[in-house]
């Protein structure tokens, strides 16, 4: 199913408040690169995953070896993209992010049917409302779910670029993953600063930061985690140090640029891949250390699969 990354960041941000230590998070979580443990002494399938995709991965480990490797320099030679037959960390990681972002869009298109109620290749406001809405249960249980579809409407018109108040596949994309979009991540943070800027300044500053933590700033005692944040809005998040966030700062918090998914994976398989310890990857590189990027059988159990359109 899709991920409901969209309906999570509203329970986030609009979930009751019954326990008032209770931490609470406004930040737009990314999707993971894959849900294997990243631990190398038990395997590489995390590895496999985010280099390849989650449905590509499984391809590979059915392939023999040397068909597995064949595939892989096919990868590399895409990789490198400027021609100069090294592979680089920003290269990778834009592989990854590529192969992350095709597999969003396949997340789309497994669903796409669904919601395309009239099958004319157009999903209207009315078909998903509709269609998400229809059997009743969201609208029973004790969360306001009218919130969440005024929300939802929202971010809808946001991603409808046209302004037909019908989304193509590549809207619809957009809809349902505002964090790989530009555009979208402009309304979330809009929608942020408007919940939690009590004064109407346009900004968000320290008290209603806590506030919105559930947390008054002069609580003396404070649970330990709401120290740590109140530290962190002061020498992390309010980076021009005038004790307030303004919406490139609001940005920067919920949607973390810090260290994506990719720029981790990219630096670990550099470090763990680099030979000679240049800080970039030849082919021969890649290639030795094939076990780390994609899996293979040993045996010729699979020749049937061999044939793929990309390779």
């Amino acid at each position: 199913m899709i991920r409901p990354l969209l309906l999570c960041f509203f329970l986030c941000v609009a979930c009751g408040r019954s326990k008032p230590t209770e931490k609470k998070s406004r930040v737009v979580e990314e999707e993971p690169l894959s849900h294997a443990k990243h631990e190398d002494d038990e395997g590489f399938e995390y590895d496999h995953e985010a280099f390849l995709g989650e449905d590509e991965a499984p391809k590979f480990d059915k392939l023999p070896l040397e068909e597995s490797v064949r595939r892989l320099s096919l990868i590399v030679d895409r990789i490198d993209v400027n021609k100069d037959d090294f592979i680089s960390e920003d290269e990778l990681k834009i592989w990854i992010e590529t192969v992350q972002r095709n597999h969003t869009f396949d997340q789309m298109e497994s669903q796409w049917k669904h919601y395309d109620a009239d099958q004319d290749g157009l999903i209207s406001w009315d078909e998903y409302n509709r269609t998400k809405y229809s059997d009743g249960t969201h609208l029973e249980s004790e969360f306001n779910y009218s919130k969440v579809m005024v929300r939802e409407e929202r971010h809808f018109r946001a991603a409808d670029r046209d302004g037909d108040f019908k989304a193509d596949k590549q809207e619809f994309n957009a809809f349902l993953h505002p964090e790989n979009h530009q555009h979208m991540r402009e309304i979330v943070v809009q929608e942020t600063i408007d919940e939690i800027d009590k004064n109407g300044d346009g900004f968000i500053d320290l008290k209603e930061f806590m506030d919105d933590l559930q947390i008054p700033e002069n609580d003396e005692n404070f649970p330990e985690w709401a120290e740590t944040e109140r530290q962190h809005f002061l020498d992390i998040k309010d980076k021009n140090k005038d004790r307030k966030l303004d919406r490139q700062e609001t940005m920067d918090w919920i949607f973390k640029p810090d260290l994506s998914y990719a720029d981790a994976e990219s630096k670990h398989l550099v470090t763990e891949s680099d030979a000679d310890k240049d800080g970039k990857l030849t082919k021969t590189e890649i290639l030795n250390n094939h076990e780390m990027f994609v899996g293979s059988q040993v045996t010729n159990y699979g020749e049937a699969l061999l044939r793929h359109d990309e390779f």
